[in-house]
């Protein structure tokens, strides 16, 4: 995957593979000792099953994994993205 600064990504849309929007990109969480990129952490959309996803609070958390493209939005694969 190319190289893009995170500021680039702050309140990206989050989409799943199949085109439903899932939210909007809150924050990343790395591993300090690493440096890999853990988790996304996602405002998720109204309309959205939160029950499917790994939640932190009012947020979902997507494994870093599930990231399929990056672009105008964040394409994640939506079995890998389900807890």
């Amino acid at each position: 995957m190319a190289r893009i600064f995170a500021k680039n990504l702050s309140k990206k849309n989050v989409m799943s593979s199949d085109g439903s929007v899932i939210g909007v990109l809150y924050n990343i969480v790395m591993d300090v000792r690493t440096g890999e990129l853990v988790n996304l952490v996602v405002k998720p959309d109204m309309s959205v099953d939160k029950s499917r996803y790994q939640l932190e609070g009012n947020y979902i958390l997507i494994g870093f994994d599930a990231v399929r493209a990056v672009r105008d939005f964040i394409v994640v694969d939506k079995r890998e993205a389900m807890a």
